[in-house]
């Protein structure tokens, strides 16, 4: 089962990863990314998502149907999103997956996250300290409509 998710709510590791829990599993492979303090030599404060949710919900189980072509054991996917404010040390994505054995698990949510950069339309801006500056959007160098991504591959 694919368990797809954008929310506003914090992000529980604990209740996602029990999503994906099942009795036939040996293995639950997760990647939490989470807001750090810093980017470049500036201090940030928090980080604001925005999505064009429909869209980024068609691209996530899109991605779950890739990550079942390609790893036939793979049991239950989760990927949940926060939108809105996250703060320094809040989660802002989790994604979860079950297999009977970890190598699968592992590879699998190692390609979730890279596709989820490449291809989910998530924007976000970073919220900078006072005095250096006050917010940036950043985008995604995996980003396959962004500068740096057809600068690279399309070149």
């Amino acid at each position: 089962m694919d368990f797809l998710k954008l929310t506003f709510d914090k992000l529980e590791v604990g209740d996602i990863s029990d999503l994906v829990s099942h009795e036939s599993c040996g293995a639950i492979s997760l990647f939490v990314g989470t807001t750090r303090d810093n980017f470049e030599g500036k201090t940030v404060v928090l980080l604001q998502y925005e999505a064009y949710e429909g869209m980024a919900l068609k691209s996530m189980k899109g991605i779950c149907d890739e990550l079942r072509a390609r790893w036939s054991d793979i049991k239950h996917i989760a990927i949940h999103h926060r939108l809105g404010t996250v703060p320094v040390r809040e989660a802002s994505v989790v994604i979860a997956v079950s297999s009977p054995h970890r190598v699968s698990s592992l590879e699998a949510v190692h390609f979730a996250i890279d596709e989820l950069k490449k291809s989910v339309p998530v924007w976000k801006k970073e919220q900078y300290a006072a005095g250096e500056g006050c917010s940036e959007w950043k985008e995604n160098k995996e980003c396959m409509w962004s500068k740096s991504y057809k600068s690279e591959h399309l070149s």
